[in-house]
């Protein structure tokens, strides 16, 4: 399964409650998962504690403006999260100052949930198809390797072979470490908003032990307990 096709899940920034409603309806009718935050400081923080594939900020925001998160965002993220700006100001000055904190698009209200929505999608895969292909982490025999093009994953230079969704896990605790992922963030990322058992996630994560940490003598997926899942590298 490519990043391209998994479920969105994107982070809306916006006070006006109204607003914020049209846009998780409609995007959740499309198997969006959305995330809220109705004050600048609630989405800076959500913004750097858990993993978005696009934002949705507008810049008339109480605390902190949307310009200002923005700026934060751009300063302390460890990743590249596209970000959209919502404005009733459509000058040219607004925009470039939107632009020169580091947006990467901008949308000026009313605005056609249509548009948005398509995007939301655009960025976010675009944004995909700039990340790394290889990823790597860790030291001697926790050296772990990643290749999303050829699907290719080693430990310490030893070929793993791993099932998709065991693949998909591992590619999302690299792309978050050192952050721990939650459960609920990994199910997300996996299954948007399908029901799914907890059993699921705790079958592919004994899965993903069994090719990765039993051939070797010290363990690198690592469980933290009413947290999530880390990577010990």
């Amino acid at each position: 399964m490519s990043m391209q096709s998994m479920p969105l899940k994107v982070l809306l920034v916006e006070d006006n409650m109204a607003i914020s409603a049209n846009i998780a309806d409609f995007f959740e009718q499309r198997s969006v998962t959305m995330d809220f935050a109705y004050d600048g400081e609630q989405g800076c923080a959500l913004a750097l504690s858990e993993y978005f594939d696009c934002i949705v900020l507008d810049i008339a925001l109480p605390k902190l403006d949307g310009l200002a998160v923005c700026q934060v965002i751009r300063a302390q993220a460890e990743r590249h999260i596209p970000i959209i700006m919502l404005t009733a100001r459509d000058t040219l000055d607004d925009k470039l100052t939107g632009f020169a904190q580091g947006a990467d698009d901008y949308l000026t209200k009313p605005f056609a949930l249509e548009e948005l929505f398509a995007r939301c999608q655009v960025l976010a895969a675009r944004n995909q198809l700039q990340q790394p292909k290889l990823l790597q982490l860790g030291e001697g025999n926790r050296r772990l390797s990643l290749d999303l093009t050829s699907k290719q994953v080693t430990r310490n230079g030893q070929e793993i072979h791993l099932q998709p969704i065991p693949f998909k896990i591992l590619q999302l605790l690299m792309d978050a470490h050192p952050r721990a992922l939650t459960r609920s963030e990994l199910c997300d990322k996996l299954w948007g908003d399908m029901p799914t058992s907890s059993d699921a996630l705790r079958s592919h994560f004994y899965q993903l032990r069994k090719a990765i940490d039993k051939p070797f003598n010290e363990p690198v997926v690592k469980t933290i307990h009413g947290v999530g899942f880390t990577l010990v590298v």
